[in-house]
């Protein structure tokens, strides 16, 4: 399986990404702070308005499945909206170990260079595959927030990270 090049989403994507998005919560819960649970009962036009307010990108395999995408979330209040945070990285295991992760991130760099100075993100303390993606494409760590997730009984650290897009302090 080979993957096309990666693409903005649309609101034409919406089932593929929200088919998408419910395998990585389900298969991850700790990796994201969404839920399966809360996300399984949105209706289709949701996730519709969310590729629509923000910009997600998405890697397609040969056969037209939705394989990998990531975000960017932009705030619209005027302190805030000079960094961005990135979210929903995820590719489905078995497309995986090709790039698309990495290409997928860096589609969103390339965006976030037209509209942010800094991209944050949050990645699970346990997950160093994850973490060195992020630093090989720039991010540094600047925290570590214990706790951040709960699931049940279970909590889970989060390194927290960003991506200075611009020099200006």
């Amino acid at each position: 399986m080979s993957a096309h090049p990666i693409r903005r989403l649309a609101r034409s994507d919406a089932a593929a990404f929200r088919l998408l998005r419910l395998d990585g919560l389900a298969r991850h819960p700790e990796a994201f702070g969404a839920s399966w649970e809360v996300e399984s009962e949105r209706p289709l036009a949701w996730f519709a308005d969310t590729l629509e307010s923000q910009a997600v990108f998405g890697a397609w395999s040969d056969d037209g499945t939705l394989v990998g995408s990531a975000g960017l979330y932009v705030p619209e209040a005027p302190k805030l909206r000079h960094k961005g945070t990135l979210w929903g990285a995820y590719v489905r295991p078995e497309a995986r170990g090709r790039g698309i992760g990495t290409a997928l991130i860096a589609g969103v760099i390339a965006h976030a260079k037209t509209c942010v100075d800094d991209v944050g993100l949050a990645v699970g303390a346990a997950n160093p595959v994850a973490i060195r993606r992020y630093e090989a494409l720039g991010f540094v760590q600047y925290g570590l927030e214990p706790r951040a997730l709960k699931i049940g009984d279970v909590t889970y650290d989060e390194i927290l990270m960003v991506l200075r897009l611009s020099r200006e302090t």
